[in-house]
């Protein structure tokens, strides 16, 4: 029984700390509750969305993050870009 809350406990932190770095609360969630320990210490460690370098779609002008290969809005296949847009962290610190 005590294992079991220990299991909710970390997955509930877990998520908590994925949805703050901007990913998923449910993936971590789980990751959280079947390897709790291990779980928490990779989401503290795992790399922030919000800090990812973005690009816009040349079809509808979408914001997508750089490494995406497809925009999710229209569907088109996007080539490597020239140039950039800054990520959400830097546009929201001004």
């Amino acid at each position: 029984m005590i294992y079991l809350l220990l299991c909710v406990w970390f997955g509930l932190a877990t998520g908590l700390v994925g949805r703050i770095r901007g990913s998923s609360f449910f993936i971590w969630l789980v990751i959280g509750a079947v390897v709790p320990v291990i779980g928490l210490v990779m989401a503290l460690l795992f790399r922030s969305d919000k800090d990812e370098v973005r690009r816009q779609c040349p079809t509808c002008g979408n914001l997508i993050k750089l490494h995406d290969q497809m925009c999710m809005r229209c569907g088109t296949d996007l080539d490597f870009p020239d140039f950039a847009v800054e990520a959400e962290s830097a546009a929201a610190q001004r």
